[in-house]
């Protein structure tokens, strides 16, 4: 269980976690104001896109060469760390529903969770653990600024805002989430 405290403190969970609490409270307490419509999806898609990026943050140890060098399986350790963080994503917007936020469908939350997660771990595979968030970020800000076209170039543009039965963002997400993690998991953080 010691290695378990040490990797969570070399990766900054806690202060990953302290994150995204915050940015969830931060969000929902905005939102409640009456400025999103009942089931709007953007400040889920936030919430989520703030827990992503305080998590990529860890996805890079102090030192990259030890990473590299170490006589332990990485791949395991680094899938892992990207779909617990994806669960945790899940979790902290989840459990805004019971202190009364705006009902999302649990589908679009799973779905975004683990798409944002995936591009965070892109992120760090392409840019480093340093700049993992931008990926997530952008796409963020590229779907919420994006035009009202229709059709599914839009949809794979739009992934995080679409319904959850909407098979083209639930493609994306699976493809992002997929390709992400295995970047990651096999590469690990670019130095």
């Amino acid at each position: 269980m010691r290695w378990l405290v040490l990797y969570a403190r070399s990766r900054q969970v806690p202060a990953a976690l302290a994150a995204a609490v915050t940015g969830a409270l931060v969000v929902w307490a905005l939102a409640r104001d009456g400025g999103a419509a009942p089931g709007d999806p953007r400040p889920a898609a936030l919430v989520l896109t703030v827990a992503a990026a305080a998590a990529s943050t860890g996805l890079g140890g102090q030192d990259p060469a030890l990473d590299r060098t170490a006589a332990i399986r990485w791949w395991t350790r680094r899938t892992a760390h990207v779909l617990i963080a994806g669960t945790v994503a899940c979790a902290v917007l989840l459990g805004l529903r019971a202190v009364g936020a705006d009902q999302v469908p649990t589908a679009l939350v799973v779905r975004d969770a683990a798409g944002l997660m995936g591009l965070a771990a892109l992120g760090a595979a392409v840019c480093g653990a340093a700049h993992a968030w931008t990926l997530p970020v952008g796409w963020l800000a590229l779907s919420s600024f994006a035009p009202p076209l229709t059709g599914v170039p839009m949809e794979v543009v739009t992934w995080m805002l679409q319904p959850p039965g909407t098979a083209a963002s639930t493609w994306t997400a699976l493809t992002v989430t997929a390709a992400g993690t295995a970047a990651y998991a096999v590469t690990g953080p670019r130095r």
